[in-house]
């Protein structure tokens, strides 16, 4: 797994969006005591629940993993020449 340019920043985005994405849809109502690891797992299952992104293998889901299919999830809804692509 090829670590991306910003992936740390892009990790931080894809949570938000991801949390936005499972509160507009209605799934889920995060609370301030969750942990980032388990809002990161819960944004993966719900967005390969709903087929945005491919799952990975279960036996390769680790936070590491997650967290690299979530930064490459919102780094494709990004415009080209966004900074966090540079």
């Amino acid at each position: 797994m090829k670590k991306l340019k910003n992936e740390a920043e892009l990790v931080k985005a894809a949570l938000l969006a991801g949390m936005k994405y499972g509160e507009d849809r209605g799934a889920v109502e995060f609370e301030p005591t969750d942990s980032v690891n388990e809002r990161l797992l819960y944004i993966y299952r719900l967005l390969v629940h709903d087929k945005v992104i491919q799952p990975l293998p279960e036996e390769q889901v680790s936070q590491k993993s997650i967290r690299h299919r979530l930064a490459i999830w919102y780094s494709k809804q990004l415009p080209k020449d966004h900074p966090l692509l540079k």
